[in-house]
């Protein structure tokens, strides 16, 4: 079940969680997606749901899926009774046409401009909500933010030497960081990087921040603080560690920090479903006055 939301807080513009829950993961396990592997007794995907649906800023969900497990996310999400989640949508065969396919749909629901857009990958649970506050306030001041964490160690670039690599520079350790999500965006800035880059036949990036990098290079992306426990669920290998996290955040929520309450009488799929184009169209025509 869900846990309760707190009470909305006004805002002048939506914001919306974009569930990247899209890829089958041929490293984890080829038979059984790891969006749908259960962590702490809760299937991945939904922990990364649920972190947005608890957030009273977080207006609307999209989630991307892959369409092999639609059913399956869609009987999750009714279950749960998430009512933040708008449209479910079949995503891309690589990530950016996951993120590609949520942009048109937000796009033809008429979502304005000045839309704040958090793009997270399933497979990132534990995402605190520190983060996402953080990265909602971001984009008061910057165009673009990406939740990122302090290297711990020294990172090497390199480069080819014959067949190896060899070091090429050794970046200053303060300026290091390891990438995490949500990253986040105004609708029109990532929308417009994604344009200029679908005109690019080399386009191939792995995430977000790196399509407004390298194709809107003046746009600066803030950084917001990560934590060691937006932990990136790649290989079966990273489950114990996955399990470890979910039992300390369980054990806190025992001792009263959240609770749990069941679903109301309207089934809220169905009438999330009902209000997205309404909600969304609203909020533009707000903007526009």
């Amino acid at each position: 079940m869900a846990k309760p939301a707190s009470e909305p807080i006004a805002q002048h513009v939506p914001v919306v969680a974009v569930v990247l829950a899209a890829g089958f993961g041929t490293r984890f396990d080829p038979d059984n997606p790891k969006q749908l592997v259960a962590v702490g007794g809760k299937p991945i995907v939904c922990w990364s749901i649920e972190a947005f649906e608890q957030c009273a800023r977080v207006s609307d969900i999209v989630v991307v899926v892959n369409p092999k497990v639609r059913g399956e996310v869609e009987s999750l999400i009714d279950e749960a009774g998430y009512a933040k989640v708008r449209v479910v949508i079949d995503g891309g065969s690589e990530r950016v046409d996951s993120t590609a396919a949520a942009l048109d749909t937000l796009a033809a629901a008429g979502i304005p401009d000045d839309a704040k857009i958090l793009i997270h990958d399933a497979v990132r649970p534990f995402v605190a909500q520190s983060a996402i506050d953080g990265s909602i306030d971001a984009l008061d001041q910057f165009k673009a933010a990406t939740v990122a964490f302090a290297s711990t160690d020294t990172v090497l670039l390199t480069e080819d030497l014959g067949d190896r690599k060899v070091v090429k520079s050794v970046p200053d350790r303060p300026n290091t960081y390891r990438a995490q999500t949500p990253q986040s965006f105004r609708f029109a800035t990532i929308r417009h990087a994604y344009d200029l880059a679908s005109a690019d036949p080399d386009f191939h990036p792995t995430d977000d921040t790196r399509v407004v990098v390298d194709y809107l290079p003046d746009e600066p992306v803030a950084i917001v603080s990560g934590a060691e426990t937006n932990l990136k669920i790649t290989t079966l290998a990273d489950i114990p560690t996955a399990e470890r996290i979910a039992e300390q955040l369980l054990g806190r929520d025992a001792h009263g920090v959240s609770g749990v309450v069941g679903r109301g009488a309207v089934d809220p799929k169905e009438e999330a479903r009902a209000r997205m184009h309404a909600l969304l169209a609203q909020a533009a025509g707000q903007m526009r006055r």
